[in-house]
């Protein structure tokens, strides 16, 4: 069995390939156009065939994945400045891969994300709710996943740099008060799904899968500081404040770890429903305590940073 997995130099594709390896799924096509993201994906894996390129520009890629039994769609764009940057890499890219493996009809797992349910009205929450679209309107035969905020090995955007931050800075701030609810999911039990989703094929499915804790965000980072072993002081900043702080980074760095637009996604009240995944898909659902040490204390994925 054929498996290309696109944005495979990224979280989820860091994660994925070494639990499908171990599953002996050993035919496995990595693409990403982060040059050094991938370098550390080839490092880890030689393998496979990892190759380098924009799904949404450059040619040159389309033979490779032609033949594909299963594509797994998990490239995105998540944070920016830039609107251009969402269209070209949620959209433009999604619909020059339906379009390379369309005569072949592969089995498509569809990375989602729970914005197209949330509250939000943002870059990030439209252009994926226009992916979802493009895939359910392909004709292939696919599932949808919408996953909230994961974390786990290689997190460079979410948990895994605001501990970075926490190890780095004696003070670690909070926009306001802090109480939003969040319901961060292990991406080693998304994964776990995903590998269901491969051997058992349900077809034209969309599923929500939620972490099964719900906790409040100031709560989560003093677990992740637990976990992560820093010293650092958890503060509460005005909202605006800690708003006027990310939009003056945003002019000095293109592409920041963590925008305005993404604060004000944090803030939103969402609260998303819980399916019992772990009897759905037949997979353990690890407890957060324990999916954060692994983490943030795993020998050999731990201390692998990846780049912006």
């Amino acid at each position: 069995m054929k498996i290309v997995i696109t944005g495979a130099a990224g979280l989820l594709g860091q994660n994925l390939i070494p639990r499908l390896k171990a599953r002996g799924n050993s035919t496995i096509i990595a693409i990403d156009k982060h040059e050094s993201n991938s370098a550390t994906l080839r490092r880890l894996h030689p393998d496979i065939e990892v190759l380098m390129h924009d799904l949404a520009v450059h040619d040159g890629w389309q033979s490779s994945v032609a033949d594909a039994d299963v594509v797994v769609l998990a490239h995105a764009q998540i944070g920016g400045t830039a609107e251009d940057s969402f269209i070209s890499n949620n959209i433009t890219a999604t619909q020059r891969v339906i379009d390379a493996v369309r005569h072949r009809k592969p089995y498509v797992v569809h990375i989602s994300s729970s914005v197209v349910n949330s509250a939000a009205d943002d870059w990030y929450s439209r252009s994926k709710a226009a992916q979802e679209e493009l895939v359910r309107t392909s004709g292939l035969q696919a599932v949808v996943l919408r996953p909230t905020l994961m974390f786990g090995w290689f997190d460079r955007k979410h948990l895994g740099w605001l501990a970075r931050f926490m190890a780095r800075h004696p003070v670690f701030p909070i926009p306001g008060h802090g109480r939003y609810v969040r319901q961060p999911l292990y991406i080693g039990d998304f994964c776990d799904i995903i590998t269901s989703c491969i051997e058992n094929r349900p077809i034209g499915k969309d599923y929500n899968i939620s972490g099964l804790e719900r906790i409040d965000y100031i709560d989560l980072m003093h677990a992740v500081r637990e976990a992560c072993g820093a010293n650092t002081r958890i503060i509460r900043i005005p909202y605006r404040a800690f708003w006027l702080l990310l939009r003056t980074y945003a002019l000095f760095d293109p592409d920041p770890p963590f925008t305005a637009q993404q604060l004000e996604a944090l803030v939103t009240p969402d609260i998303f429903d819980v399916i019992d995944w772990p009897n759905i898909f037949s997979v353990r659902h690890t407890p957060l305590k324990q999916a954060l040490a692994d983490t943030f204390r795993h020998p050999e994925f731990s201390n692998i940073v990846l780049d912006f």
